[in-house]
């Protein structure tokens, strides 16, 4: 299989700001190739791909003809979770002729070209200000800036049609990423594992679409260029990190202080001059260290109890990176058996709670502190976290 690689030359070795982030590139770093991706061998590997990962894409995308019947697994379960894919959807397959998944395989594209004339204003700190509160005002419930870092960047795309490679062809010249979080339903999240849950993260990414598409216009009408891309063109995570919107966590996912574990990142490439933030930390490593939840939920036994290494799984692992890592075949393999993405270990996770309750912002701080350990007794003691029946959700009970 011949692979072209395109990428956009900003900074490939090891860099000492990575130590701040959670997860150490080696000098052994190789780049991801998205045809390395789980969900991209689903469609071609025999090693994932199945009769189960067809079934798994065919709940998604058929008339539900078939369904378990038992507890969240119901055809008005599966019936909810499709709608709340459907704008995402709806992107995702408008150019499929042209060997286009927006969205998922490729970035978004249905935007107006913007004037030639760049619009300045004062300052760096100012630009980077309007964008921030724009994208707040179209739907963003978190954003931050990071600089584009090349290693993060796909080596290549996958191609539907051939499932082989195709180039990356993110231009050079864009400076800046701006990350998007959007906030999951924990109501939902609470009946994970089932297709209900799964609603959550339909909504998530049908509200990425529109808020990506929305902001993205909105630089192109100031005259510069903007690329909007989901789980296209490259990896989410670290930028989201490197943008100081969470911290890296044991479950491969990012733990912010609004949201906890429960938010679905976008990210939009520009050469718009923007300030970077840095990323943080609250004290999520050392909680990891003592919790695991995750590692105990987790149904596949996909994510091991252990400290950070740069050990990998398979090839759809990241490779020359010492962090926590999963693996992402046996986890794909129990979304397959159950038809829909499971979301146990966001469930589980202590940091997966309300904020806007004090005691909640309360247990947060003193999660971070030195009494962590106090902290995760009394999320260990609590009901927060155990799995709700679906019937609890589609039949709340009424407030008197």
């Amino acid at each position: 299989m011949k692979r072209a690689r395109t990428r956009s030359a900003v900074r490939l070795l090891p860099d000492a700001s990575d130590k701040s982030t959670g997860f150490n590139v080696n000098v052994d770093f190789e780049g991801f190739s998205q045809v390395n991706d789980v969900f991209c061998r689903s469609q071609y590997d025999p090693e994932v791909k199945s009769s189960k990962t067809e079934r798994f894409y065919d709940m998604y995308r058929k008339p539900l003809a078939d369904w378990r019947g038992s507890d969240g697994y119901q055809q008005h379960d599966y019936a909810f979770r499709n709608a709340t894919w459907h704008v995402a959807d709806i992107f995702a397959e408008l150019r499929e002729v042209d060997d286009r998944r927006d969205g998922f395989l490729d970035p978004l594209s249905l935007l107006k070209d913007g004037p030639e004339e760049q619009i300045e204003f004062g300052s760096i700190e100012e630009t980077t200000r309007i964008v921030k509160q724009a994208a707040k005002t179209v739907g963003a419930d978190l954003v931050g800036v990071a600089d584009v870092d090349s290693r993060w960047s796909y080596t290549e795309l996958f191609s539907m049609q051939s499932k082989a490679p195709k180039p990356n062809n993110i231009d050079d010249g864009l400076s800046s990423v701006i990350v998007i979080g959007q906030s999951m339903n924990n109501e939902l999240l609470d009946t994970a594992p089932s297709a209900l849950s799964g609603a959550a993260t339909g909504m998530g990414y049908s509200q990425d679409a529109l808020v990506l598409l929305t902001l993205s216009q909105f630089i192109q009408n100031l005259g510069y260029r903007a690329v909007p891309s989901m789980n296209d063109s490259a990896l989410a995570i670290p930028y989201a990190v490197q943008a100081g919107l969470g911290e890296y966590a044991k479950h491969g996912l990012v733990i912010t202080p609004e949201f906890g574990s429960s938010v679905r990142f976008g990210k939009i490439f520009t050469d718009m001059p923007l300030e970077a933030d840095k990323p943080i930390r609250f004290g999520v490593k050392e909680m990891c260290q003592l919790c695991n939840a995750c590692s105990k939920a987790c149904p596949s036994k996909a994510i091991p109890d252990t400290e950070p290494s740069p050990v990998t799984f398979n090839r759809s692992n990241v490779s020359g990176v010492t962090k926590w890592t999963i693996d992402g075949e046996a986890c794909f393999s129990y979304w397959a058996k159950i038809n829909t993405d499971c979301a146990v270990c966001i469930r589980v996770c202590p940091f997966t709670r309300d904020y806007t309750s004090f005691w909640n912002r309360a247990w947060l701080k003193l999660a971070g502190s030195r009494f962590r350990r106090f902290a995760l007794r009394l999320d260990q003691k609590s009901i927060r976290g155990k799995r709700v029946k679906t019937l609890l959700w589609w039949f709340p009970k009424s407030k008197t």
